[in-house]
């Protein structure tokens, strides 16, 4: 029981001297140049070598960083929060495991490696997600893993495409893959990277993993599950380099962020608020890299994983305090109550919205003024300009609900900032949140970009934000003293708010038919006609041969006469 209650503490100092670790030799490898590769080999089939592959470079490491430094402050965090379940125990050991699936995926440039660390999130996302054994986690928990397998078939058939190059190391060999030759692998790998970062249509599984507990999602959306997709990408980004796909890619995600920006104002569970908003700029990530800036993408990856963590232990603080109420319009004035969380959660929003000098800032406006700077078409550029619109907007509807006002908890009143392991928990994610924007700024991007705009774009991104804000306060005042407005546009509120209708296509219809059909299917095939022709046949035509064989091989003159017999028919009704 005693390695029970201080295993959140060892683990936080291992996980953190690790970090520590990691970073200092990621800055190594950036100002030395250097790459450093471990290869095993482990067989090789027609001179084609299966090899296991590790490496160590700047970009590998230092996001390996800062999944330890924020896997380290979730486990401390959870400490206090996870106290009380019976699981305790096995509640650390998945964290735990994920943490090492998610190194396992970041250190493999192999796409046969790949798969110890891409499959381990699966599995272990889905048995975090139906950690609570009730029928809401097990219906999220089947939407989670069978979204994420689509983009495993994906991934697998890429292996087989990439084979005719000798060779999976896709790091390496992203730079020769053209189009002509190498369409359909692009398009695996995209879509592999799609699902893994839930982009349309496979959107619907992210909102409903929610139902892992709140330590959980502050890890899994922030800087491991959701942004293995986008990672990869990166790593594959030499091959979308003037590629067709670009502009599918950046359609896709360009629509997603537009999407959860929109959805998010529409929603009332915290929780699933902030989920939308990891969507939003999983949507963001990708589409700079569709312009051509993976470098610019990864920087935004690192900043929006410490803030976006450190939403979420807000959150999880709040929903704690409150009784397990998830609803925000349950909530309001907390920061009388919370000054300690409340203070976090604003420096959170205001990084997530771009305050200046903030961690959102540097990445966020590099990215804005990049693609006002682009050639990218005009549709995109209006996704990019509301979907920013958008994230102040339901930013403030989230102060507005939750953190101002009136408080709407009736006689619940045992709020308060007592619980040190959390709070204490949140200061190192709150400091990288502040400055850690500027110091990825000058580590990354020692020579700055040269961008060109006059001064109507390059205000154009400050006043996005005050007319987002300004819009979202009047209309939540609106939508609290006039609550029966929404009515009168019930449709198009319903499906702004269920994410365009994609969580129910994505398990009423969709499965319903694929289920159906796949029935049908094993009754007919497997267990049918594929099963007369296929393995159980042949192995009943092979044994009644065999046995003649053996008996011809025994000598039998039995045999021989009937044999005899049998020829001696033949030719006589042949001659005759």
């Amino acid at each position: 029981m005693v390695w029970g209650i201080y295993m959140h503490k060892i683990s936080m100092f291992g996980l953190l001297l690790s970090s520590l670790f990691c970073g200092s030799i990621s800055l190594m490898k950036l100002f030395n140049g250097v790459t450093s590769v471990i290869e095993w080999d482990l067989m090789s089939v027609n001179s084609l070598s299966v090899v296991f592959v590790l490496i160590f470079d700047w970009i590998s490491m230092l996001f390996l960083c800062f999944v330890l430094l924020i896997s380290g402050s979730v486990m401390f965090y959870s400490g206090s929060y996870m106290k009380g379940d019976k699981n305790f125990n096995r509640f650390m050991y998945l964290v735990l495991m994920f943490v090492l699936s998610m190194a396992m995926m970041v250190l493999s440039p192999n796409l046969i490696s790949i798969l110890l660390g891409w499959d381990g999130l699966g599995i272990v996302s889905y048995a975090l997600v139906i950690f609570y054994q009730n029928e809401k986690s097990a219906n999220a928990g089947m939407l989670t893993i069978l979204s994420n397998r689509v983009g495993d078939v994906a991934i697998l058939l890429s292996i087989g495409l990439l084979a005719n190059l000798g060779s999976w190391n896709f790091v390496i060999h992203s730079y020769y893959i053209f189009d002509n030759e190498w369409m359909l692998l692009k398009l695996l790998v995209m879509l592999s990277a799609m699902t893994k970062s839930a982009q349309i249509p496979f959107s619907a599984w992210l909102p409903a993993a929610m139902a892992a507990p709140t330590p959980v999602s502050a890890l899994v959306h922030s800087s491991t599950l959701v942004t293995a997709g986008v990672y990869l990408m990166i790593r594959f980004s030499g091959a979308l380099e003037s590629s067709k796909i670009q502009s599918l890619l950046l359609i896709i995600s360009c629509l997603t962020m537009f999407m959860a920006g929109l959805g998010a104002n529409f929603e009332y569970d915290l929780k699933k608020i902030i989920a939308l908003s990891t969507l939003s700029q999983l949507g963001v990530m990708l589409s700079v890299l569709a312009l051509g800036y993976p470098d610019l993408s990864f920087f935004h990856l690192l900043s929006h994983a410490l803030f976006k963590a450190l939403l979420f232990m807000c959150a999880g603080i709040i929903i704690h305090s409150v009784n397990n109420y998830q609803d925000i319009r349950c909530m309001g004035g907390l920061v009388k109550f919370m000054p300690l969380s409340i203070a976090f959660m604003s420096v959170a929003n205001l990084a997530l919205c771009g305050f200046p000098f903030l961690a959102g800032f540097y990445s966020k406006d590099m990215i804005l003024e990049v693609a006002f700077m682009n050639w990218g078409n005009f549709i995109s550029l209006s996704l990019f300009i509301m979907a920013t619109g958008l994230t102040v907007m339901y930013t403030m509807r989230l102060v507005y609900y939750s953190l101002c006002g009136n408080m709407n908890l009736s006689g619940l009143s045992s709020i308060s900032d007592e619980d040190k392991t959390m709070s204490n928990s949140m200061i190192l994610l709150g400091v990288s949140a502040v400055f850690m924007g500027s110091a990825l700024s000058w580590i990354i991007f020692p020579e700055p970009y040269m961008i060109c705009l006059n001064n109507l774009m390059k205000y154009m991104v400050l006043f996005i934000s005050l007319m987002g804000g300004m819009t979202g306060y009047i209309f939540n005042f609106l939508n609290v003293n006039w609550n029966l407005k929404s009515l009168m546009n019930y449709k198009s509120v319903v499906m702004s708010g269920s994410m365009w209708f994609m969580p129910f296509l994505s398990t009423k219809k969709i499965s319903h038919i694929s289920l159906y059909s796949g029935l049908s299917i094993d009754k007919l095939g497997d267990k049918g006609w594929f099963e007369y022709f296929g393995g159980q046949g042949l192995f009943y035509m092979f044994s009644k041969i065999f046995v003649l064989t053996n008996m011809l091989q025994l000598n039998n003159i039995k045999i021989f006469m009937k044999m005899f017999v049998i020829s001696l028919v033949i030719v006589l009704f042949i001659f005759m």
